[in-house]
């Protein structure tokens, strides 16, 4: 099977492979902590300048394990989810997707942090968060709107409608929409792209376009609070059973 999150570098650009394909890389603890590793090993090593998140034929991400919310609405969040995405937001390294197939829940709202995000024409969209009694996290809250206005992020956040790719890339959130089995190559040859310019200039104009960080930090921990009161909510127990059920 292989490990779970496949770490590579290539040309000063690292890719950070979600490699559970038997379950659409749906995002496990140990998953979590290994990316939050690799990221925070990108920020320390001068030689990688952007990073890029790819998945597997098909899936990009199926989100968050669905076991793993089980867990966490017995026992609590654990605060290592968390690393993840503070390490996202706090990334001085330009960030790219490949996205081919699936993206849900945190598969989708991790994008609003990156750079350059190439899907494939099959691609779909979706946040269906809600439909389980939670909300939206990542600071997807904060970042959708200011990415795609509040009519389009209230549909797909809050009413959990899918995006097509060609949506998505009408909405402001997908850059490039290529054919599936090039997402891959033409990922890597922006992030390539990416990583020739000089790294500082990027820096600074990157730090600029993405406005305050402490507010992105503070919406992720706002969400994560909220998130974990909900896990226990009898609304968000009966959403799960009956997810479940429909699994059987």
């Amino acid at each position: 099977m292989g490990d779970p999150v496949v770490v590579t570098d290539n040309g000063g650009v690292r890719i950070i492979r979600m490699n559970r394909p038997e379950k659409k890389n749906a995002l496990t603890l140990p998953m979590y902590v290994a990316m939050a590793r690799a990221l925070r090993e990108a920020e320390a090593s001068d030689a990688i300048r952007c990073v890029i998140f790819a998945g597997s034929p098909g899936a990009f991400c199926a989100g968050n394990d669905i076991g793993d919310f089980l867990d966490a609405a017995d026992g609590g969040l654990d605060p290592r989810t968390l690393e993840f995405l503070h390490a996202l937001a706090r990334s001085r390294k330009p960030l790219v997707a490949a996205v081919a197939g699936i993206a849900i829940g945190i598969g989708t709202t991790m994008l609003f942090h990156c750079d350059y995000v190439v899907a494939g024409a099959g691609a779909v969209f979706s946040t269906p968060f809600l439909k389980l009694a939670l909300i939206p996290e990542a600071a997807s809250s904060l970042l959708a709107p200011m990415r795609m206005g509040h009519a389009r992020a209230f549909s797909m956040l809050v009413m959990g409608r899918p995006l097509s790719a060609e949506e998505a890339r009408e909405a402001g959130v997908v850059n490039s929409v290529v054919d599936g089995a090039e997402v891959d190559d033409v990922a890597l040859k922006a992030a390539l792209e990416i990583a020739a310019l000089p790294a500082e200039a990027v820096a600074v104009a990157r730090r600029l376009m993405r406005g305050h960080l402490d507010d992105i930090v503070r919406q992720i921990d706002t969400e994560a609070m909220h998130f974990k009161e909900l896990l226990r909510s009898d609304e968000a127990r009966a959403a799960f059973a009956a997810f479940l059920a429909r699994k059987k």
